[in-house]
């Protein structure tokens, strides 16, 4: 008599939504240090090592967060979001721009403001040629845009360059995308 193979279990991969708050991202577990609606799990993502295991994240969704972290904080963040995502995974990230009042406006927003020079420090051959210092273990390839206010994001791409660098409240919120490599 044969007996049949059990199939191998797939292992569980997660989708997160950090710092979700009552916004959870439809079809993610949302994640918060504080119990409200929408909030799936109750953890502070500032104390390390969080609860998924390695590469078990497969889509990570983290909006309006990560200013609300200081500078060893973002490292701690960056580093353990690294570990917990599968290879090729993407976490979206927004931040409010640093031209925006709304980095400025916020008391619970922590200094130094999130800006677009910080992405590059994700990337480890970065790093090592330009930041070694800096204690991330991360290997990130980030791509980044903005959400202009309106009329901007109508205008051409050049004149949206040109007000993003040259005007306040052009740029509402820096929005990138990392893929773990």
């Amino acid at each position: 008599m044969k007996r049949k193979k059990k199939a191998a279990k797939e292992p569980v991969k997660y989708k997160l939504d950090i710092g979700c708050g009552k916004n959870k991202k439809e079809g993610f577990l949302g994640v918060d240090a504080i119990k409200m609606d929408g909030v799936d799990v109750v953890t502070d993502v500032r104390k390390t090592p969080w609860q998924w295991p390695d590469n078990s994240v497969s889509e990570v969704n983290c909006s309006h967060f990560l200013e609300h972290l200081d500078g060893p904080e973002r490292v701690a963040f960056y580093n353990e979001l690294y570990r917990v995502m599968e290879p090729g995974a993407k976490a979206s990230i927004v931040v409010p721009h640093w031209g925006s009042g709304r980095a400025y406006g916020d008391p619970t927003h922590k200094f130094p403001p999130v800006v677009e020079m910080s992405f590059y420090y994700l990337s480890k051959e970065w790093r090592d040629a330009n930041a070694p210092h800096c204690g991330l273990d991360c290997d990130f390839g980030v791509t980044w845009g903005h959400s202009l206010a309106q009329p901007w994001n109508l205008k051409t791409p050049e004149q949206q360059a040109f007000g993003v660098n040259h005007y306040r409240e052009v740029a509402q919120d820096i929005v990138a995308t990392l893929e773990k490599k």
